[in-house]
């Protein structure tokens, strides 16, 4: 095996993966077209038009666009009757957004653990983080890997609760046939540059009731309602709408979410071939349920004991050295400082400890197990492919076989 471009070998490879997001012609066409043609802001075709679009595309009957998935949340949640004091039971690994969304309609975020296998909540531990206070269970669909659907939604339906998706990673991905989404009462998507639909920023809101539908509407839209008066306002709502510039983009790659990801999945499912042949690296599991997944991220689990306990952060230095960014992502969303609360700032939290909470399984993937590759690594060529697997391959045989070098 050639020597380790850490210790002064020769990388894999030098050359970037393929860069995101990307233009295109067509997408050029269309936002020449809607600068010329459209209003660029409220009553804009553009804007109805792609809302439109992505409810069919998501197998919804309703969309409302967003300027960011963070409002969509916050106002999914308002829309969904969340209260102050309110509680929503969350996975504790996630994006900052999903709780602090919670926190920002003056609601309780309750963390509950994930599975190991597929870094998504553990629906066997729902039931017991459930009180009288509860009224949202938010699943979430990590690096567009669906969450066990049908399970939450046997849970929510027992206890008269309402389950909003955040599918911010999750755009085409599929529970059963069904995109995913409007699967419980809705669900929400994020536009923000990193992910596999982009216009910068932006966010949705899809649903199949047109009573939640309504009342995302007057939450997006300043507190206006459907068929009031312009300046008639009937909920503490925000200016949270896209533009049309940002709904044109958007409505352009629909055309091309298709091809892009068949080409996630055929590479996503040549690197786990590989990673399964070995030993200590182990692809995310998905479930049988699981018709498709938006490979938003390339996500493994890195276990040490089978590299004498070499430490997780010395396997990513190799692998940054031949080429290939790996890394760790979120940490336990209960340690972040935003939950260290002082009460005078957030007085219905005084009685929640979050500082002494400790779930095993997300402390274990944030500090020990998990490896993130973004998900432009997954749309090169077979080339390219190939030259992650050589690098992982090469990185870890070394571990194997000359572990004094990483200690």
């Amino acid at each position: 095996m050639s020597k380790l471009a850490l210790f002064g070998g020769t990388p894999v490879r030098s050359k970037p993966f393929p860069g995101w997001p990307r233009s295109s012609q067509d997408l050029k066409d269309q936002l020449a077209n809607t600068i010329d043609n459209e209003l660029w802001g409220v009553g804009s075709k553009a804007i109805k038009n792609f809302e439109e679009a992505f409810a069919t595309y998501q197998n919804a009957k309703y969309c409302i666009t967003t300027n960011s998935g963070t409002t969509a949340l916050w106002v999914s949640l308002k829309a969904a009757g969340v209260r102050a004091g309110d509680e929503v039971i969350v996975p504790a690994y996630t994006f900052i957004a999903t709780a602090s969304a919670i926190l920002m309609a003056n609601a309780v975020p309750v963390f509950v653990d994930v599975e190991l296998e597929s870094f998504n909540i553990d629906p066997e531990l729902i039931e017991a983080a459930i009180t009288d206070r509860t009224r949202v269970i938010m699943p979430v669909h990590i690096s567009g890997n669906p969450a066990h659907m049908d399970k939450i939604l046997v849970i929510a339906k027992k206890h008269g609760l309402a389950v909003i998706e955040d599918a911010a990673q999750a755009h085409g991905a599929e529970w059963k046939g069904t995109k995913v989404g409007a699967l419980g009462l809705g669900g929400i998507f994020s536009f923000q540059t990193s992910k596999n639909m982009t216009a910068g920023e932006g966010g949705a809101i899809i649903t199949n009731d047109e009573e939640f539908n309504d009342a995302c509407f007057s939450y997006h839209n300043c507190g206006r309602v459907k068929g009031g008066q312009w300046y008639e306002h009937q909920h503490l709502g925000g200016n949270f709408r896209l533009n049309a510039f940002a709904a044109t983009i958007l409505h352009a790659q629909l055309g091309t979410l298709g091809a892009d990801m068949d080409l996630r999945d055929g590479n996503r499912k040549i690197i786990d071939e590989a990673l399964n042949q070995i030993p200590g690296l182990t692809p995310v599991l998905q479930y049988p349920e699981t018709t498709r997944v938006a490979n938003h991220l390339y996500l493994a689990r890195y276990h040490s004991d089978e590299f004498h306990n070499i430490p997780r952060e010395n396997f990513y230095k190799a692998m940054r050295a031949e080429g290939i960014y790996t890394y760790a992502g979120y940490v336990p969303l209960y340690k972040e400082k935003l939950f260290i609360t002082n009460p005078d700032e957030y007085p219905w939290l005084k009685d929640r400890n979050y500082r002494d909470q400790f779930m095993p399984n997300t402390e274990r993937l944030c500090t020990e197990q998990s490896v993130w590759l973004k998900q432009n690594h997954l749309l090169g060529t077979a080339t390219d492919t190939q030259d992650i697997i050589d690098a992982f391959e090469k990185v870890t045989g070394e571990m194997q076989n000359n572990p004094a070098l990483f200690k």
